[in-house]
């Protein structure tokens, strides 16, 4: 639309770490969808991790999964909520992989003997990065994980600073995300972090074209005005991020602030079209005003940190949208749930989540919730390895396979659950054992199943044949389906080839589901995943009973 050749807008941040760097790039990305404008958005994360899949929750919160199998950055989760563009395995990469490519071709002797350097072979793989693949779309948006100053970020801020040379003139735009925090006891805002993160970003060699300013107060005319002064920008250009109430008005805040309208005048675009939020307006209205509340139980591993379920969270947001209810989220950690007063704990509760996970610990507080949830008829969505404890469940429980359990972390009990040694992709056969490699070697991306006709889950997707986005390396003995079927346990969503179980529900039960996929990912804000709308409208009918 504005031209054959994408623009580049580059997002830093400083000062501090979780500013909202991939949310305002989300954003961003949204409002220039608004005015007709097609994006494309990635993440250039500088940790040495070839990717986040065989890291820790808590170090780096959850593992998205894109449809081709990339195991990425939860940042791509807010870029394809926000921008409904399904992000690619081109579309996030680390140092790590970086490092793994130049030692692939210097090994195969691609550099021609050259002495392999960080300029240029490094900064020329993130170059080719950022502008390889880009599609046919109107901007890329890039941003830089981590803050500017550390010392793993270097090559990445180098890299764009000789793009910012080689690009063509108004082809690129740097946009620096800061804070301005509120000193309490001096009773005023500070403008130094901005100050010294953007002196730290200039004498790296770049200048910040647009500065967003994250505050929890409204920033002054005159600490704009200092701020334009000192960072060599203009006053327009400082742009205000407040704190808000969810992070779905953050689009409807940035325009208002000017973001949009500052980013389009830096490319000198004249006469964009105007921006039509309708739908994003739609969002806040319901969010602000809902009919009603349900509360969801989520008995995970990891619930300190809640970004190791940061889709899920938001997917269950999607579901209240879909409902025009307001979604309560009460976190209870597995471990600690086998050993308390379960029922004082389901307390006012309307539906219960069991989300993915890895290991023993906390299985069996897993396993006790699709129990209680079973039993007391209260609405359940077993995701992944929440699925597969409550066919775990099932199988001890319904039909009294008594050491029931799964080989992941039992292998001397009966494995109703196992590891997926092979299955096919695109055609081809994978094969995995005990030995393979735990990086990037699970079931990853986008896989059909089909779908039992009259099933809860065929009711809810309104169709037979769906595709989903997986990411495991165990799975439902598909052996034990008669068994189980005949205890009232309906596998209604097996693979084509008829190997693989998919989805579990039980029939006679308000809503008991689980999928071996993570449905989560595809979940949007203005197309509110079909299970989670279910799931969350069972709730709702449970909260009117209670």
């Amino acid at each position: 639309m504005v031209s054959n050749t994408p623009r580049y807008i580059f997002i830093t941040g400083g000062v501090v770490s979780s500013l909202g760097k991939g949310l305002a790039s989300a954003a961003l990305g949204a409002l220039l969808q608004s005015r007709g404008y097609k994006v494309r958005l990635r993440k250039l994360d500088p940790y040495l991790n070839v990717d986040p899949g065989t890291m820790s929750p808590y170090q780096h919160g959850e593992v998205y999964v894109t449809d081709d199998g990339a195991e990425s950055d939860l940042d791509l989760g807010h870029y394809e909520r926000f921008t409904g563009v399904s992000a690619t395995q081109s579309d996030n990469i680390t140092t790590g992989r970086i490092y793994s490519n130049i030692i692939s071709k210097e090994r195969k002797g691609e550099y021609l003997g050259a002495t392999v350097q960080v300029i240029p072979h490094v900064t020329n793989e993130i170059k080719e990065f950022i502008t390889s693949d880009a599609g046919n779309v109107d901007f890329v948006l890039c941003e830089v994980g981590g803050t500017v100053g550390d010392i793993e970020g270097l090559p990445f801020f180098e890299a764009l600073r000789q793009l910012r040379q080689e690009l063509p003139i108004n082809q690129s735009c740097h946009m620096h995300v800061t804070l301005m925090p509120f000193i309490a006891a001096a009773g005023e805002m500070k403008t130094k972090p901005t100050q010294h993160s953007v002196k730290e970003l200039r004498s790296i060699g770049i200048q910040p074209d647009i500065l967003l300013c994250r505050a929890e107060r409204e920033i002054s005319d005159s600490d704009r005005k200092k701020i334009s002064r000192f960072c060599n920008v203009r006053e327009s250009s400082v742009i205000q991020g407040l704190d808000a109430s969810s992070i779905y008005t953050v689009p409807l805040s940035y325009h208002y602030e000017g973001l949009d309208s500052e980013v389009l005048s830096h490319f000198n675009i004249k006469n964009a079209p105007s921006a039509d939020l309708s739908k994003w307006q739609k969002i806040s209205d319901t969010l602000k005003s809902p009919d009603g509340e349900v509360i969801i139980a989520v008995v995970g591993k990891y619930t300190v940190l809640p970004d190791a379920y940061k889709s899920i969270t938001e997917a269950l947001v999607h579901g209240g949208i879909a409902n025009k209810v307001k979604v309560k989220i009460k976190w209870l950690e597995a471990e600690e749930f086998e050993n308390n007063d379960d029922i004082e704990l389901l307390k006012s509760i309307h539906g219960i989540l069991v989300p993915g996970g890895f290991g023993q610990r906390g299985s069996e507080g897993k396993i006790k919730a699709a129990n209680l949830a079973r039993t007391m008829l209260l609405p359940y969505f077993g995701i992944c390895f929440g699925m597969q404890m409550a066919v775990i469940e099932a199988a001890r429980n319904m039909a009294g396979i008594e050491h029931a359990s799964s080989s992941e972390f039992d292998m001397e009990g009966e494995n109703i659950v196992g590891l997926m040694t092979e299955w096919s992709k695109g055609g081809e056969k994978i094969h995995r054992n005990l030995e393979t490699d735990l990086g990037g070697t699970m079931r990853l991306g986008q896989y059909p199943a089909i779908l039992t006709k009259g099933s809860v889950v065929e009711r809810e997707y309104g169709k037979l044949k769906i595709s989903e986005r997986h990411r495991h390396r165990y799975e439902v003995n598909i052996d034990y389906k008669e068994r189980l079927e005949a205890v009232g346990m309906l596998f209604s969503g097996i693979s084509p080839d008829g190997l693989l179980p998919e989805i579990v529900e039980i029939p006679n039960h308000p809503w008991f589901v689980g999928v071996q996929y993570h449905p989560e990912l595809k979940s949007r804000p203005f197309e509110p995943h079909p299970l989670f709308s279910g799931f969350i409208k069972a709730a709702l009918m449970q909260s009117r009973l209670v």
